[in-house]
């Protein structure tokens, strides 16, 4: 498991009759308190691209947060568990458009969520997908981190790498990277290059190039959501238009 993941996981069955999710903390990752703040926030956000939260239970510790529970899984590892037998373009850009419609919701309260990747996204038993992990998300404008804080490179923004500045926008850098992992069916982003190095080239304005397969139209998608500069990136609710018009005008395959 990524350093940077907080919890560990577990299923479990709700008043005898739902399969749930449980999450725990692990230990000395976060205060006590701060985890129970980031959870009211998670408990606050209701729409269908996000998963629900359904219960957190303080009684004792280790503190338990109690989720719905998603059929097929994290995104990354439905993708992976498919790239031999790969979805259709109109599959991956309605998973995409719907992703972004969750962000969409975040964006419009004015949260951060900041580790948006496919490994932090689950899919239910019909495909549709739902933006998880929230005990990372901040209800600030503009969050910055702590010195050392551990973070993943590749899906980091500039701003947020360099000067651990995160806002609405560096969750836009990362959705360009999700739209990489969704059209490559997993694939690790920028391959072969290590922490400096793509920190320092990508500062210098490298961007990763466009991968086999990927329609010109969503590379650009990307490229804009990979701006340099924050305020130049797209907006979500643009994102979720933008991808819903192209998912809508491709011919469905059989």
């Amino acid at each position: 498991m990524e350093p940077y993941l907080k919890f560990v996981s577990l299923l479990a069955l709700w008043n005898k009759t739902r399969i749930v999710a449980v999450k725990t903390l692990k230990p000395g990752t976060m205060s006590t308190d701060a985890f129970l703040a980031e959870a009211q926030v998670m408990k606050s956000l209701t729409h269908k691209n996000i998963v629900q939260l359904m219960a957190v239970c303080t009684e004792e510790e280790p503190i338990l947060i109690v989720t719905e529970y998603l059929a097929n899984g994290s995104l990354l590892a439905y993708l992976r568990k498919r790239n031999d037998d790969k979805l259709p373009l109109q599959t991956l850009l309605d998973i995409a458009a719907k992703v972004a419609d969750g962000m969409v919701y975040i964006e419009d309260r004015k949260l951060i969520h900041r580790d948006l990747a496919a490994r932090n996204i689950l899919l239910a038993g019909d495909l549709t997908p739902k933006v998880a992990d929230f005990g990372l998300a901040k209800d600030e404008a503009v969050y910055e981190a702590s010195p050392g804080a551990k973070f993943p490179i590749k899906w980091t923004a500039p701003e947020a790498a360099l000067r651990n500045i995160y806002t609405i926008k560096s969750d836009v850098w990362s959705f360009g990277i999700v739209l990489f992992e969704i059209i490559t069916h997993g694939a690790i982003p920028y391959q072969g290059m290590n922490r400096h190095e793509l920190l320092g080239q990508v500062n210098r304005g490298y961007r990763h190039p466009r991968p086999d397969d990927c329609p010109d139209f969503l590379y650009e998608i990307m490229l804009n959501c990979w701006n340099k500069t924050p305020h130049k990136r797209p907006t979500f609710e643009s994102l979720a238009d933008t991808l819903h018009t192209h998912h809508i005008s491709i011919e469905p395959t059989y």
